[in-house]
């Protein structure tokens, strides 16, 4: 009989200042939502470890499954009272997204029609899509693919956001199914942290389409593509670098699968699956240890938050 196989160790922080005196890594990325932010106020001492952080000299990328673009994305850590100096660069899926359509240098992307099913946002507001030379129909019929940068609402022609239940814009995966587009997801995230409560992000809508047996170009974290960018822009090797996010599935396993270090902030949308009801409390080892078998992502560090 096989032995069970030895679960990666974790070594717990209460913040991160001994990663950060030991000089070991000079780029750090990191995730936003669930890290450094709600969506709607900082978290506790984040400002203060970021500030810390930048005098010791690391480079800082902000990567994020976001389906803004890069620049909205500094915008908001700006408004929210983050210093965005401290910040080398912000590389999320929504740029990556609009970089990879409007560039089509990429054999997958360059085979894409121009005509799409926009899925978007409403309440949040819509994503534009000027400069890329699309056309957004309403019609699965006349589309070429699926283009997800939300799960609000449908585009319309216009450019106007058309507001849909999730039941809906999942009735239109069922049509494009029939139709076998591939599908575009400009936010792999599962869901999100807003203010403690959970809301359903594109990642959710893309799994149900690859489940149902469509073809998905996931642009974001997991994937390698997002890590390999953010490298490219810090001018850095994999060993120099460390990922620091909330999401077990997308920047965990992301980092596992580029061979990067990573810290994994268990008051994220975690918390709830860890026990944890009030900021910066600490979750068990054994605990974590469990989530992190179910979901076969495994970090180097385990920090309650951002803290410093």
């Amino acid at each position: 009989m096989a032995a069970p196989r030895a679960v990666p160790a974790f070594e717990s922080l209460a913040g991160i200042r001994p990663l950060a005196e030991s000089g070991r890594f000079k780029a750090w990325f990191l995730d936003q939502f669930g890290v450094l932010h709600d969506g709607k106020k900082p978290y506790p001492g984040a400002i203060l470890a970021l500030e810390k952080l930048a005098g010791f000299g690391a480079k800082m990328v902000i990567i994020s499954n976001s389906s803004r673009r890069a620049s909205v994305t500094m915008e908001k850590l700006g408004s929210l009272g983050f210093d965005t100096s401290c910040f080398l660069a912000a590389v999320t899926s929504g740029e990556l997204t609009h970089q990879y359509l409007q560039k089509r240098e990429d054999p997958w992307f360059a085979a894409l029609g121009r005509k799409c099913v926009h899925l978007t946002w409403g309440s949040r507001g819509a994503i534009s899509l000027e400069g890329l030379g699309l056309q957004v129909v309403s019609n699965v019929d006349d589309a070429d693919f699926i283009l997800a940068h939300g799960t609000e609402a449908l585009g319309l022609p216009s450019g106007d956001p058309l507001p849909k239940s999730l039941g809906e814009l999942e009735q239109v995966l069922v049509l494009g199914i029939q139709k076998r587009l591939p599908m575009v997801v400009a936010n792999p995230d599962y869901v999100t942290v807003e203010a403690r409560d959970l809301c359903v992000m594109p990642g959710t809508l893309a799994a149900k389409y690859e489940s149902l047996g469509g073809e998905v170009k996931w642009m974001g974290k997991p994937d390698k593509v997002i890590y390999t960018s953010a490298m490219s822009l810090a001018g850095v090797e994999t060993h120099e670098c460390i990922t620091v996010g909330d999401s077990l599935h997308h920047d965990i396993k992301g980092a596992n699968g580029v061979g990067m270090a990573s810290a994994f902030i268990t008051g994220g949308i975690h918390a709830s699956e860890l026990g944890l009801g009030e900021f910066g409390e600490t979750a068990g080892d054994d605990t974590v240890s469990t989530l992190c078998c179910k979901h076969s992502a495994y970090p180097s560090y385990v920090l309650p938050s951002f803290t410093w």
